[in-house]
């Protein structure tokens, strides 16, 4: 059932992709998320805008970062537990709806992807586990551009389901409890480029 869910969301983004490609007149963005470089990882976003599509924007990404304790204390059943968080790698597709233009104002969104962990535990010496989940995510956000040049700024928001696909996240008798939904917040600074 899990892998009819995952192969159901990357078709329909597939199929979004290939009807966008016969568009004219696209245009392509490069997008990063600086605070992951503050937790020592990195963020690379692509975003293609299919031509004569005024509302729709579609892309894929990358991404890594170590978890702060915040993000690990957000489940009450990790807090104070020693547990070390990794995201080693990341990929997911976004698709983006506009209200008004693609690439302009508000706009609401949808993510699936598919991160790799690996944890370790104070409590539970050098071992480590790694494990891989599905997330699907719902965003809203604004894209704002307050410059003269196509750079904009683009704050979101979003509540992911994420589900273990593989792997086991426990270390010993100590299981890193994953949490079924997650709430996420950011901000991405990107570049776009529209081509005629």
């Amino acid at each position: 059932m899990k892998t009819q869910k995952l192969a159901f969301a990357f078709a329909l983004a597939a199929s979004l992709l290939s009807n966008g490609y016969a568009q004219d007149n696209p245009a392509l963005s490069v997008e990063t998320d600086p605070s992951t470089f503050a937790m020592n990882g990195f963020a690379f976003h692509l975003r293609f805008k299919p031509g004569r599509q005024q509302h729709v924007v579609l892309g894929a990404g990358t991404y890594a970062l170590d978890f702060p304790d915040m993000l690990i204390n957000m489940n009450k059943n990790n807090r104070s537990e020693g547990w070390n968080v990794r995201l080693n790698g990341a990929v997911s597709l976004f698709g983006e709806y506009y209200f008004k233009q693609a690439n302009k104002s508000w706009f609401i969104g949808l993510q699936p992807g598919m991160q790799q962990f690996r944890i370790t535990n104070d409590q539970s010496g050098e071992s480590s586990a790694s494990f891989t989940n599905l997330l699907i995510m719902p965003s809203v956000g604004y894209n704002w551009s307050p410059f003269h040049i196509p750079l904009y700024i683009k704050p979101w928001m979003g509540l992911g389901y994420t589900k273990t696909i593989s792997g086991n996240p426990t270390i010993g008798m100590n299981e890193y409890k994953v949490s079924p939904l997650i709430p996420f917040v950011t901000l991405h600074i990107g570049y776009t480029f529209n081509f005629q």
